[in-house]
């Protein structure tokens, strides 16, 4: 392992609470905090690394302003929050929610407008989520780094969504995308440059997200879910994949989940296999790639992705990891 000073704190959603997960005195420790809050999704804010949103199901939207040890309700009015982001752009804090309604707040939480465009996209009457086919939701909200306006947006299950205006207006599914959106993510340095992991495979955009191209060759599963890009590397990226739904999210089934590496446009490369719980969440951070379980594990590699270990949480084992930001 690098040394204290070269590691990233994590924040991991564990269903049940924040898990605040840092080096001290030579093994990384989970801190807890919104105990049975029931949360789904957290946000970091990319320009203060103390500021931290969750979206909960049941209590809507909380803010930290210390880094994950206090948190406060923001007056969000949706309740079942299951996607945030803030953009790097312009600072701007969107909320997904369950039945599939998006937020934005241009002052870090304390106005909250609907971008109400979203609903009237003529895919919206289609849109179901196969656990609760009468409803769906906002599964991921990508806001472009290098654009301020430019937002992808995910429907779980309905779509991959387009923005030039931070919502006002929408483009509907994306010719090549996949309509099951379980993750996106925009390259941090190369402009245009959008990857999506979905129920039926990958695909990617390099126009700025109009239009996609699948990136399945290589793999002997299609059921894709987390996602990270290699920031210095726009053709190196990394899913996580299982056969299917059952396998990857029944914790009494074995999800013979895979970590996948694809690189300079060639077929995927299993790195991490033989996994039993679904990497939910991947996200790269000072040089290190983290993905965390469905188990509770969290697995680090310091060589994207040649060799990993499990993260030493001493006796602070998670029950789950869903969602992990680092900062």
């Amino acid at each position: 392992m690098r040394d204290a000073t070269q590691n990233p704190v994590l924040h991991a959603a564990t269903g049940g609470a924040v898990a605040r997960i840092a080096r001290e005195g030579g093994h990384w420790r989970a801190r807890l905090s919104m105990h049975d809050r029931g949360v789904q999704c957290l946000a970091a804010d990319p320009r203060d690394r103390e500021t931290l949103y969750a979206g909960t199901r049941g209590s809507g939207v909380w803010k930290s302003r210390d880094g994950g040890a206090r948190w406060t309700r923001l007056a969000m009015s949706q309740p079942d929050v299951f996607s945030l982001a803030v953009s790097a752009a312009d600072g701007a804090l969107y909320a997904g929610c369950e039945p599939s309604h998006l937020f934005v707040s241009r002052d870090g939480g304390t106005i909250w407008r609907e971008l109400d465009a979203l609903r009237a996209l003529p895919s919206a009457p289609d849109w179901s989520f196969p656990p609760r086919p009468w409803t769906s939701h906002v599964r991921w909200i990508a806001p472009c780094p290098h654009e301020a306006g430019r937002l992808l947006l995910g429907i779980e299950l309905g779509g991959l969504m387009l923005s030039e205006d931070g919502g006002e207006t929408w483009a509907d599914h994306r010719p090549g995308a996949q309509r099951d959106v379980h993750c996106l993510a925009w390259h941090p340095s190369t402009p245009d440059r959008a990857y999506e992991a979905g129920g039926g495979g990958a695909a990617q955009s390099h126009d700025g997200g109009q239009t996609w191209s699948p990136a399945d060759e290589g793999r002997d599963r299609d059921y894709c879910w987390g996602l990270a890009v290699h920031p210095d590397k726009p053709d190196t990226w990394f899913i996580s994949v299982a056969p299917g739904p059952r396998a990857a999210h029944d914790p009494d089934r074995n999800a013979q989940a895979v970590i996948y590496r694809r690189r300079g446009g060639g077929p995927w490369q299993a790195v991490c296999d033989g996994l039993t719980s679904l990497p939910y969440a991947m996200t790269y951070r000072a040089g290190r790639l983290f993905a965390g379980l469905g188990d509770g594990r969290i697995l680090v590699s310091d060589d994207d992705g040649d060799r990993w270990q499990e993260l030493d949480l001493a006796d602070d084992r998670l029950d789950r990891v869903q969602a992990l930001v680092a900062v």
